[in-house]
């Protein structure tokens, strides 16, 4: 699972880490990406290029657009869904980030970030496909793609995020094979992640802001672990 985001890093940074030539539309940091917002992505189309799609798949044979928007697939079903089938061959993308977002219910809702080790950007695995809209407009969107949690995550969720290791972004945009590109799509190392608790104020969709990813000083205990 995977409802909430960050991408705090400038757009420069950005471009350097995944070699692009920049972005096609005004780029701004976000600490708290939520479900419907218009979010950077790198498609297979234009690897080159920072694009914002909607977070919330929308299938281009979609009669109208969900209030139930689809912000996750799972990967090990993707070829059985109509959803999905499609557009996991055909239109698949990059989701830049440097960390998510996930709850521990104990009583009330309890935020929890997880990063990489060093907290520097990743990419999730993704897909996106473009709607038209009654009036004529093209809503181009995108879902995350999830699997298996691991140890870092198993305590709060048992699904998680595909993050795809570095050497593996050309693959995935790429004109590859189903078994190659499924391949892809496992928990990432546990060793290289790290997480930790941060403020409650990120339970709101519109909070925003660098003091929503401030370490908080971990719950006492959550299944029987200092959390």
């Amino acid at each position: 699972m995977c409802g909430r985001f960050s991408l705090t890093s400038d757009e420069q940074q950005i471009n350097m880490f995944f070699e692009l030539a920049g972005g096609n539309a005004p780029y701004v940091p976000r600490y708290n990406g939520a479900p419907t917002q218009q979010l950077p992505v790198i498609t297979s189309e234009k690897p080159l290029r920072l694009q914002l799609f909607r977070w919330g798949l929308i299938p281009r044979w979609a009669k109208e657009m969900s209030k139930m928007p689809l912000i996750n697939a799972r990967s090990e079903t993707l070829e059985e869904k109509p959803s999905f089938k499609t557009v996991f061959r055909e239109r698949r993308c990059l989701v830049p980030a440097d960390g998510f977002y996930e709850w521990v219910h104990s009583g009330k809702k309890y935020p929890y970030r997880f990063t990489l080790k060093d907290e520097s950007l990743f990419a999730f695995a993704g897909i996106w496909d473009c709607w038209k809209k009654p009036t004529g407009e093209m809503i181009n969107s995108f879902a995350i793609l999830t699997t298996d949690a691991n140890e870092t995550m198993h305590l709060i969720h048992d699904r998680m995020p595909v993050i795809l290791e570095k050497e593996n972004y050309n693959t995935w945009l790429g004109n590859n094979s189903t078994e190659e590109l499924k391949s892809l799509l496992k928990p990432f190392p546990s060793e290289k992640m790290k997480k930790y608790r941060v403020p409650e104020t990120v339970n709101k969709t519109t909070a925003e802001g660098p003091e929503l990813i401030v370490e908080c000083e971990p719950m006492d205990f959550f299944n029987g672990q200092l959390f």
